[in-house]
């Protein structure tokens, strides 16, 4: 059976004690190969824009801060949560002020180390 640990991690912004972006965690290089997602959105009825996307290669707390500090850089997200899962896809969900360019959140899991699957 696999494990599913959900993290609420806030907002975090970044600064130049941060790493350099060279991808990945636990070594720099990145966790997994054959990193995928998919993607999904929706609003709520307080205006907040909410969209969801899995990504593989997640394994541990330092991948979802990676992915959360970078997608929390993108203007109008308020909110990031991870639902890890080590040995699959992590589901990421994303709220924000405006619905998010697909660009946008690709350029992000990407300089975390990380990629979006096909179609997403």
């Amino acid at each position: 059976m696999t494990e599913t640990t959900r993290t609420e991690l806030p907002l975090v912004s970044s600064d130049a004690s941060s790493p350099a972006s060279g991808g990945g965690c636990c070594g720099g290089g990145g966790c997994a190969c054959g990193h995928g997602s998919s993607a999904s959105a929706g609003a709520s009825a307080s205006g907040v824009a909410t969209a969801e996307f899995l990504v593989e290669g997640m394994t541990c707390g330092h991948c979802v801060s990676s992915v959360t500090e970078e997608l929390s850089e993108i203007a109008g997200v308020e909110q990031v949560s991870v639902d890890l899962r080590p040995e699959g896809a992590s589901r990421v969900t994303v709220a924000s002020s405006a619905p998010l360019a697909a660009h946008d959140v690709r350029a992000a899991v990407e300089d975390a180390g990380y990629r979006l699957a096909a179609g997403a």
